[in-house]
């Protein structure tokens, strides 16, 4: 759509940069409401009535012809994304046996980066610089994803509202739920702050890859470390997965984060080109563990009838991606593109600042397992 705009539109590239801000703001603000009502009313109802304005929404796309049009289906855009995304979560948490959590999870995470892959090539293929036809077409996927998913409700009587749940909880309730849950709250800064750091490698890698001197055609060698990444993500993922299954949850999220950082400060510091690969590598690792369990986590630490309430909210990690790309850019408009050793070493430390958090949630953690273990002896 950026690309959609600003070439066959004439929407200035601030404008369009904009526009797609709000998507993804509106996206982290109305991530918690979409859970909580899926808590209340039941997984089904959310995921289609979110899907059924999507399509609408990728019809308007294909047919807008002013700014404002534009803005607000974008806007719509992050809120159907928003409803959709922790409500398809929970589901899954709900149906799946504790010991199948982290596969199907993980399955997830690879089917969005395959989609992610293949997306733009298809689009690019289709045009989609000059033509309306890839929104028309993402509509009618979505349809036939619609289409799917009321057979497999049907068919398996899933995505009402948990069994679980005794009774239908209010949003103030579920926010006060929250705001009581110093492990929740305090782990997501911890991976907010991961999210600033990997938010990095699309925003400000990209810009310092195409204007630092000391790279010959920073653009080519950009393109070149997005493939190796998922490519990385893709091979890389079982096997790490599997490692990390070892341990919990949150200490595959600590040492991401920290990996990640290590891979921002590598950028920074590396010229050659086989080790910035090697670099990328790294921090695709870093990556994988952050992303890979953060679902499973949730699932282990969310009140059992709120899940949707507490996937929605993890939704408000995405800060991470809003606050990152601006302060990246704020430091190479500071430092300028010489200096990546300092922009970089920055950006990591922010980064690395989420491994005490979490490490400081992970004894708290077990804090509250042991008294949970200690009331059931005595019981």
């Amino acid at each position: 759509m950026a690309i959609y705009l600003t070439a066959t539109k004439g929407v200035s590239p601030a404008l369009t940069g904009m526009m797609i801000a709000v998507s993804a703001l509106i996206g982290v603000i109305c991530g918690f409401i979409g859970g909580n009502l899926s808590d209340q009313y039941g997984r089904k109802r959310i995921m289609m009535a979110s899907i059924f304005v999507w399509i609408f929404v990728f019809v308007g796309f294909a047919f807008a012809d002013h700014v404002a049009w534009f803005f607000l289906l974008n806007a719509l855009n992050g809120v159907c994304r928003s409803f959709f995304e922790p409500t398809s979560r929970a589901l899954l948490s709900d149906m799946t046996k504790q010991e199948n959590k982290l596969l199907v999870f993980n399955l997830r995470y690879a089917a969005i980066n395959v989609g992610v892959a293949i997306g733009p090539l298809v689009g690019l293929q289709l045009g989609s610089a000059k033509s309306t036809m890839p929104f028309l077409i993402a509509a009618a996927v979505n349809l036939v994803y619609m289409i799917s998913l009321l057979i497999q409700f049907r068919k398996y009587e899933i995505g009402e509202i948990p069994a679980v749940q005794k009774e239908r909880v209010s949003m103030k309730q579920s926010a006060q739920v929250l705001r009581k849950d110093n492990v929740f709250l305090l782990a997501l800064i911890g991976i907010i702050l991961g999210n600033a750091g990997y938010s990095q490698f699309s925003s400000t890698l990209s810009q310092y890859f195409a204007n630092a001197p000391v790279f010959q055609d920073g653009i080519e060698l950009f393109s070149h470390v997005l493939v190796l990444n998922a490519i990385t993500v893709l091979v890389v993922q079982y096997p790490v997965t599997r490692v990390g299954k070892r341990y919990s949850p949150l200490v595959s999220i600590m040492f991401g984060t920290l990996i990640v950082s290590l891979g921002l400060i590598g950028f920074g510091m590396l010229k050659s080109v086989p080790l910035l690969f090697a670099c990328a590598f790294l921090f695709t690792i870093g990556e994988v563990l952050m992303f890979s369990m953060t679902d499973l986590f949730v699932d282990q630490i969310a009140v059992p009838h709120l899940k949707g309430t507490y996937f929605g909210a993890m939704g408000f990690s995405g800060l991470g991606g809003v606050v990152g790309p601006w302060l990246g850019g704020m430091l190479l408009n500071t430092y300028g593109y010489d200096n990546g050793t300092i922009v970089f070493s920055y950006l990591a430390l922010l980064c690395a600042l989420g491994f005490p958090l979490l490490f400081i949630v992970k004894v708290m953690v077990q804090k509250r397992n042991s008294q949970c273990n200690n009331l059931k002896m005595h019981a």
